[in-house]
């Protein structure tokens, strides 16, 4: 378990000095937690999926997601047929602290360069540990066939002449990808309703606040990709902070210093909301967690106890 007095943990995580001074980010870097949006390839579907008919990319992604709405309840398009168009990326030390958040080429976003980035800059780090939620059955598989399209080798996360549980991408090798929707579910045997929106909030983090995945491909046809990258961000965030409670649970992190590293976080947020408008929106939504005990609502004085409401044992 990581937990330090307040003095020592200040003095290995204040900024430029203590036992980081002269340390290459790229030697601290533990974690890459990260988010991806993608927006459907019009081109590839009106090609590969209404070959015949000739129709325009809009119609194309407009007609495949009626579609997948009748069958499925849902519009949203499975990976195969998406492009990445944000991927936000946060660097978090061996200690859980956040060291930096970035999305990929900024401002042009172009889905190439992203995929290509994010693969290098994974690889640069000494391939730390990938962080998300659902990453396993979305945002890695979007990265993972736009290596494929744009013929990018990536021999280090498809080692697929490891031993099977040495592989990186073996779903229970947690050294090279935690997914905490995973974690959460016990690998699926319950379902997480609610998701990372419901997560975050467990713990007074922002959530969704007017924005989600179903909005991307509107946004990003009327030209917001900016605001798409905004949350991104936000979303990353959300995962972090989800990422150190799970710590927490089990038995990596304390309570006293998951929160101070919350605190620190909350500080360098503050630190960039005039420079960042995605940093500015989640402060303006943050709450904070209310441990046990200091709940503000009333508690309930006259509610029987167990024991109060236990049957008699008398001997007869």
């Amino acid at each position: 378990m990581v937990t330090y007095p307040r003095a020592d943990w200040q003095r290995r995580h204040s900024s430029g000095g203590g036992a980081n001074r002269g340390v290459a980010v790229a030697d601290l870097v533990s974690y890459l937690v990260f988010d991806v949006e993608a927006v459907a390839d019009g081109a590839l579907i009106a090609q590969a999926k209404f070959g015949d008919e000739e129709l325009p990319p809009e119609e194309a992604i407009a007609r495949f997601g009626a579609e997948r709405l009748e069958q499925y309840g849902s519009d949203v398009l499975p990976p195969t047929w998406m492009l990445p168009i944000s991927v936000a990326v946060a660097k978090v030390d061996s200690g859980f602290r956040l060291i930096g958040l970035e999305v990929l080429d900024a401002p042009a976003y172009r889905p190439y360069v992203i995929t290509d980035l994010f693969w290098k800059g994974w690889k640069h780090y000494g391939q730390p540990t990938l962080v998300t939620f659902n990453g396993r059955g979305y945002d890695l598989p979007v990265l993972e066939l736009a290596a494929y399209r744009y013929g990018i080798t990536l021999p280090e996360w498809f080692n697929v002449q490891a031993r099977t549980y040495d592989q990186a991408r073996n779903r229970y090798n947690i050294q090279s990808h935690i997914d905490l929707m995973d974690l959460v579910s016990n690998f699926g045997a319950s379902r997480v309703s609610g998701g990372l929106n419901l997560l975050a909030q467990l713990i007074g983090k922002p959530g969704k606040t007017g924005v989600d995945g179903s909005m991307v491909q509107g946004f990003y046809d009327e030209g917001r990709v900016e605001e798409i990258n905004d949350y991104c961000r936000c979303d990353v965030l959300d995962t972090y902070f989800v990422f150190l409670r799970s710590r927490v649970m089990i038995g990596r992190l304390d309570i006293e210093t998951e929160q101070r590293l919350v605190a620190e976080t909350k500080g360098w947020l503050e630190e960039r909301r005039d420079t960042c408008p995605a940093y500015a929106h989640y402060l303006d939504h943050w709450g904070d967690w209310v441990p046990p005990g200091d709940d503000p609502r009333p508690a309930e004085t006259d509610s029987p106890s167990l024991a109060d409401t236990a049957p008699s044992q008398e001997t007869p």
